[in-house]
């Protein structure tokens, strides 16, 4: 395994759509072990193909790092050739983008999705997520049809920031019990 260099904002590649992976090869399965350790490397949830270079369709996620259950919370999603298949209701996420460092961003997200890919030994899947797990899949898979969050969000903000409004978000309801 190997650290990669993460692609930032200003790179036109995170503005393309990318292409179908037409076989798992051995390149696609090292390139997802790579994006596993440089994603935990970089403190992320997810990470897609195009933020390492690659033009195909595949990202990986690990959307449940808050989860008590430990086998959950360990669990890391390889998504070969995924498809959004079903979305349900909105939710305001929070989110920031290994991509784009230093910003947070506002997104309406679906509150539940439904998504079906392959995995590593290119058995497909359907899984669905709620909450945040499917703001994770959601990102994940903008990057694959060259969107950024920030191409789409609300409002978007420093990290400082959004540091800052949380803090007088937290005063606010201390204020009011």
């Amino acid at each position: 395994m190997a650290l990669r260099k993460i692609t930032v904002k200003g790179d036109e590649i995170l503005a393309r759509k990318c292409k179908p992976v037409k076989a798992i090869t051995p390149r696609i399965r090292q390139a997802c072990e790579d994006m596993v350790e440089t994603m935990l490397a970089s403190d992320g949830v997810g990470i897609a193909a195009p933020q390492i270079g690659i033009m195909k369709r595949f990202f990986i996620a690990m959307p449940h790092v808050d989860s008590d259950d430990e086998e959950m919370r360990d669990r890391i999603y390889y998504m070969i050739n995924p498809e959004i298949t079903y979305r349900e209701g909105i939710q305001e996420s929070s989110e920031g983008c290994l991509s784009v460092p230093g910003y947070m961003g506002l997104v309406d997200r679906p509150q539940k999705i439904r998504i079906k890919a392959m995995d590593l030994e290119g058995e497909e899947h359907e899984y669905e997520f709620e909450g945040f797990a499917a703001t994770v899949f959601c990102h994940e898979y903008d990057h694959l049809e060259g969107i950024l969050y920030t191409d789409i969000a609300k409002e978007t903000m420093t990290v400082e920031e959004y540091a800052e409004r949380l803090e007088a978000l937290k005063e606010e309801h201390a204020d009011e019990q």
